[in-house]
C-alpha cells in the first residue's frame, strides 16, 4: 500500500507511475478524498473542543446565576451531541473509502524497470545454458507422461474436473524428488529457514501481501471464510505482520514447499491441456524480510538462488526483466526465469522473483528498529519461486527425453530417486 502523505507530496510521480502500468491518473481523486477526510476530522475535533469549553461555561454561568446563558449553552451542547454521531459515521465511511482506494493501487516501479504494455515489453537480461540437441523429435510433457502411463488427466478430471493431474509411480516420485531437492538446496546452501505453515489463511493475511481486495476472483475460499493460499508467499511474508523486528536480525530468509491453489479465473482457454496451468500445484517459495539498504542486493541474491535450481538440473533458461505492464501488483521490480521447453519450442515462466519495497509491510504493519533507536520504519519484502515444482517436472520430461520414450533422471535428483536413473513405461 502506498502512503497517502507520499501521494500528497508526489502527485505527479504517482500518476506517471500509474501511466507506466497502463492505468489512469488517480492522485487528484485520492487527494480530494483525503482532504474530505481531514476536514471531517478537523470538524469533529473543533466540535469536541467547543463541547468541552461549553460544558465549562455552563458551570460558570450557573455559578453566576445567569440561567439564560446556561440554557443557550446547554442547547448548543445538545445540538452537538445530536450532530456529532452522524459526522463520526461519515468520517469512518470516508476513512474506509480512502483505505479501499489505496489498497487497489499497484506498487511504484523502480526507475530501471522497462516501460511496456504487456509481456512483449519484457527484456532479456541473460540467457544461461544450451538447448538440448537430439536426433529424435521433441514431445510435449503430456504426450511423454501419457505414453509412459504415469500421467493421467482423465482420472484427475473424474475426481476434480479440469486443470488437475494424477501422477503415479515413477513420475510421482520425480515430483517429490524435485521439491525435496529445491528445499534442501535453499536451506542447506542458500541460508533460508524452512517453514511449515498453514495452507488456509484469514482475510488479513491475503490483504497483507496484496491478494485482497483486488484479486479475490483468482482465489479459492472455504465455507468458513478462510482462503486457500495461492502461494506460500502469503504465509511466509505474514510471519512478521504486526511485529517490530530488531534491525540486527535482518535479513530474514524463509522457504516452504507447499501446494498452491489458484482459480485461474482469467485464463480461460489458455494452457488447457497438460500441467502448465493447474488449480493445484507444488511450489518451493522464497521470502526475504530486509530493509531499504539491502533490498536491491537481496533481489539479485534471491534470483541467483532460484537460478541455481535450474543450473543444477542442467536446464537451459533465460532471465527476463519484466516491464511495467507485465509486473505483479505488489512488485517494484521482477525477474522472471523462463525455462526452455523443447516440446513447445519456446520458453515458459518457472519462477518470478520480486522486490516489493515497503508496499506489503505497510499493509501488514511490519516494522524494524535498530539498537538504541526509538523510531521504527517499515521493512522491505521480497518473494520468489525457487521454483515451481510442476513446471520443473515438465522441463525435466521434455529436456531429458530419450529416443525410446524414456526419461533420464537429472544427476542432481539421483539421491532422491532410490537408485532410479531412468523413468520408463509402467509395466
Amino acid at each position: 500500500m502506498l502512503d497517502i502523505k507520499w501521494i500528497r507530496d508526489n502527485p505527479e510521480a504517482l500518476d506517471q507511475a500509474l501511466a507506466k502500468r497502463g492505468q489512469q491518473a488517480l492522485s487528484a481523486s485520492l487527494i480530494a478524498l483525503d482532504e474530505r477526510r481531514r476536514a471531517l476530522v478537523q470538524t469533529l475535533q473543533d466540535m469536541q473542543a467547543r463541547r468541552n469549553a461549553a460544558s465549562k461555561e455552563i458551570g460558570a454561568a450557573m455559578a453566576a446565576k445567569d440561567s439564560a446563558l446556561a440554557d443557550r449553552l446547554k442547547a448548543e451542547v445538545a445540538e452537538m451531541k445530536t450532530s456529532m454521531p452522524a459526522l463520526e459515521e461519515e468520517s469512518k465511511a470516508v476513512d474506509a473509502e480512502l483505505a479501499d482506494a489505496l489498497s487497489r493501487i499497484p506498487n511504484i516501479p523502480l526507475d530501471d524497470v522497462p516501460v511496456g504494455e504487456d509481456e512483449a515489453g519484457n527484456v532479456v537480461a541473460r540467457t544461461v545454458g544450451d538447448k538440448p540437441r537430439w536426433n529424435h523429435p521433441a514431445l510435449e510433457h503430456f504426450d511423454i507422461g501419457e505414453k509412459l502411463g504415469l500421467m493421467d488427466f482423465e482420472r484427475a478430471a473424474k475426481l476434480s474436473g479440469s486443470r488437475f493431474t494424477v501422477l503415479t509411480a515413477q513420475l510421482a516420485r520425480l515430483e517429490r524428488a524435485l521439491g525435496q531437492f529445491m528445499l534442501d538446496l535453499h536451506t542447506g546452501e542458500h541460508g533460508y529457514t524452512e517453514v511449515s505453515s498453514p495452507l488456509m489463511v484469514r482475510d488479513d493475511a491475503m490483504y497483507g501481501t496484496g491478494q485482497l481486495p483486488k484479486f479475490a476472483e483468482d482465489l479459492f475460499r472455504t465455507t468458513d471464510g478462510r482462503w486457500l493460499i495461492p502461494t506460500a508467499e502469503v504465509t511466509l511474508t505474514n510471519l512478521v505482520s504486526g511485529e517490530i523486528i530488531d534491525a540486527e536480525r535482518l535479513p530474514l530468509r524463509f522457504t516452504a514447499l507447499t501446494p498452491s491453489f489458484r482459480s485461474e479465473a482469467g485464463s480461460a482457454g489458455r494452457d488447457t491441456r497438460g500441467m502448465l496451468r493447474q488449480h493445484q500445484f507444488w511450489k518451493c517459495e522464497l521470502v526475504s524480510i530486509t530493509d531499504a539498504d539491502q533490498a536491491i542486493a537481496e533481489h539479485e541474491r534471491m534470483t541467483a538462488c532460484a537460478e541455481e535450481v535450474l543450473k543444477r538440473l542442467g536446464l537451459h533458461y533465460r532471465v527476463m526483466t519484466l516491464c511495467t505492464g507485465d509486473m505483479g501488483f505488489s512488485a517494484r521490480k521482477t525477474y522472471d526465469l523462463e525455462v526452455w521447453l523443447p516440446g513447445q519450442n519456446t520458453y515458459r515462466e518457472i519462477s518470478s522473483c520480486s522486490v516489493c519495497g515497503d508496499f506489503q509491510a505497510r499493509r501488514m504493519n511490519a516494522r524494524t528498529r535498530g539498537r538504541d533507536e526509538k523510531a521504527t520504519r517499515f521493512v522491505h519484502t521480497l518473494n520468489g519461486s525457487g521454483t515451481a515444482v510442476g513446471r520443473a517436472l515438465i522441463a525435466v520430461l521434455e529436456n531429458y527425453l530419450n529416443d525410446d520414450g524414456s526419461v533420464t533422471v537429472p544427476e542432481a535428483l539421483l539421491p532422491y530417486m532410490g537408485g532410479l536413473k531412468r523413468i520408463e513405461r509402467a509395466a
